[in-house]
């Protein structure tokens, strides 16, 4: 057991900068006390002392404001950040080295019995304010970005962000490799990416720049009309016969000699 707390307060070290001593972390890490809590009453889960469970998990939420089902499955050196409105579902499976921060939610969209929560591969990170829905698998070493609604799995080392979650980033297995090799999570603050494209951000530049190009056709053809004779601010078009064309249309429009043929 002392073997556990050891490794889990290394691993808030590894990941949080803040953490300044061991004993500040013992004391003042409200997702380390959740964690330690969801042990033992997953440990009374699976003895079938159900209610003692619940009870001691619903004790942890009010003292860390973080609820994890007692019946929820979690790894090693597992993560949360700040904390406060994380919720993790009955069916919930979490590997090891996984990491969320605050207002992240584990939940399912069906009242229906057996698996209905997300399962975390290793090395997962999930941004503030993310919601994994649903009997779905995020692989390992993935990230969901911050305020990310992810409804569909997620293939390993991928970027997620977004409502509904799309994959704009996505790493090689060497890359995964090297990771884990080095023993490094290699994640970014809240789970953003300096370099992860914004998806709504993108979509908006798309539509300034085929509005430019559409000004700069506008402005072209505005120019043809009056080189024709026309006016272009009330809308006067330059006579049909000026601009070759007859009543009778296109075939019948004059000739350059002035003769019809």
């Amino acid at each position: 057991m002392f073997d556990r707390i050891r490794e889990d307060i290394r691993s808030v070290y590894a990941r949080d900068p803040a953490a300044r001593n061991a004993f500040e972390v013992l004391t003042t890490y409200p997702g380390l006390h959740a964690v330690w809590l969801h042990r033992v009453s997953h440990w009374l889960w699976q003895r079938r002392l159900r209610w003692l469970a619940r009870w001691l998990s619903t004790l942890g939420r009010w003292l860390t404001g973080i609820e994890i089902h007692p019946g929820a499955r979690i790894g090693r050196r597992f993560f949360i950040d700040h904390g406060m409105g994380v919720v993790i579902g009955e069916t919930a499976e979490i590997g090891d080295d996984c990491t969320v921060y605050h207002g992240v939610t584990l939940g399912g969209t069906s009242w229906k019995e057996g698996k209905r929560h997300p399962t975390l591969e290793d090395n997962v990170v999930i941004g503030a304010g993310a919601k994994i829905l649903g009997p779905i698998t995020l692989g390992a070493g993935c990230r969901v970005g911050s305020n990310a609604v992810v409804l569909k799995d997620v293939p390993p080392g991928a970027t997620v962000v977004g409502i509904p979650g799309r994959v704009v980033q996505q790493r090689g297995e060497a890359d995964r490799k090297r990771e884990a090799m080095a023993q490094k999570l290699g994640f970014d603050a809240y789970g953003v990416a300096q370099d992860m494209p914004d998806p709504v951000a993108h979509a908006i530049n798309c539509m300034l720049d085929h509005i430019q190009v559409l000004d700069a056709r506008v402005e072209q053809l505005s120019a043809q009309v009056r080189a024709m004779g026309g006016e272009v601010e009330t809308g006067a078009l330059p006579p049909l016969d000026e601009v070759g064309l007859s009543e009778g249309g296109p075939d019948n429009a004059p000739s350059k000699t002035g003769t019809n043929s």
